[in-house]
């Protein structure tokens, strides 16, 4: 999940956009929004889709990475 979470962070910055900003954007939390840039563990996939899709991408299965 932390490749996610680096992934979303970046890209957010990236876009010029603030926490509150991208979860307006999205339409989800900010709560969410900073859990999952945090690297949380348990955050529901449907929402990682959602947040990654604001930048055209998905998240699917792969081999685990030993990071």
């Amino acid at each position: 999940m932390n490749k996610i979470a680096k992934f979303i962070k970046e890209s957010r910055r990236a876009a010029g956009l603030t926490q509150e900003e991208f979860a307006m954007r999205s339409g989800l939390g900010l709560r969410f929004i900073r859990e999952l840039e945090q690297g949380k563990e348990t955050v529901r996939m449907d929402k990682v889709n959602i947040a990654l899709g604001m930048f055209g991408m998905e998240a699917v299965p792969g081999k685990k990475d030993n990071d």
